[in-house]
């Protein structure tokens, strides 16, 4: 059986990956930083992203089991609402980077091991927001950590592509979650079963790619 990871599974698009890799057959392994949903086909592990310890007991959990893939879904949007001439404190930088890159950086480092057993596939998820072709302006330390966490996931694909580990670079969509809001364009399954079947295509052909959820390249 196919085995996947996904961090912040237990919310928005995290859960509704792993509701869908389940229904597929994967074997997936959710983390969470609180209490996980009562979905017991999952194995809910707890990491805490931007805790170096915290990955690392993660992996002395898994041990060597082997990973198809890993999907590096957390993240965080704090800036929302902020002024321009008095909003934009460190802490909210420092979270936002730690969480959207650093987090990201740490869970594939601390995982290649599991996934060099089983040559797998790592799907990074940044946004359009992280576009440099993009700039409408406002939230800013979002939009920054994202165009950083492109930049990494690009950088990870060249790296690891000859090691047979391809990396994928995705945005999501504008998705109906806590983060993207009520008038969101589309649900939460929608996205998801688009990012599987970007991750079916993903082979390292196709590594450092930067396509949106439905297959379309996205400009960097």
């Amino acid at each position: 059986m196919r085995r996947m990871l996904i961090t912040g599974a237990g919310r928005g698009i995290g859960l509704a990956l792993a509701r869908l890799a389940t229904a597929q057959g994967w074997e997936v392994i959710g983390t969470t930083r609180g209490t996980p949903p009562d979905l017991p086909a999952i194995r809910w592990e707890r990491l805490e992203v931007t805790e170096a310890a915290s990955h690392l007991a993660l992996a002395r959990r898994l041990g060597g089991l082997p990973l198809e893939a890993v999907i590096c879904n957390a993240g965080v949007l704090r800036d929302r609402g902020q002024s321009l001439e008095t909003g934009y404190p460190p802490d909210l930088w420092a979270e936002s980077f730690a969480v959207n890159v650093t987090g990201t950086f740490l869970t594939v480092q601390t995982l290649l091991p599991n996934l060099h057993a089983a040559r797998g596939k790592v799907m990074i998820l940044s946004s359009q927001m992280g576009s440099t072709t993009r700039a409408p302006g406002g939230s800013y330390a979002y939009r920054a950590s994202k165009a950083a966490v492109l930049n990494l996931g690009r950088n990870l694909a060249t790296d690891l592509c000859g090691e047979g580990i391809a990396v994928g670079i995705y945005h999501p969509g504008w998705v109906q979650t806590d983060m993207g809001g009520r008038g969101a364009e589309i649900s939460a399954g929608e996205a998801a079963r688009g990012l599987m079947e970007r991750l079916a295509a993903l082979t390292p052909m196709t590594a450092g790619c930067f396509e949106t959820w439905d297959g379309r390249p996205h400009p960097y």
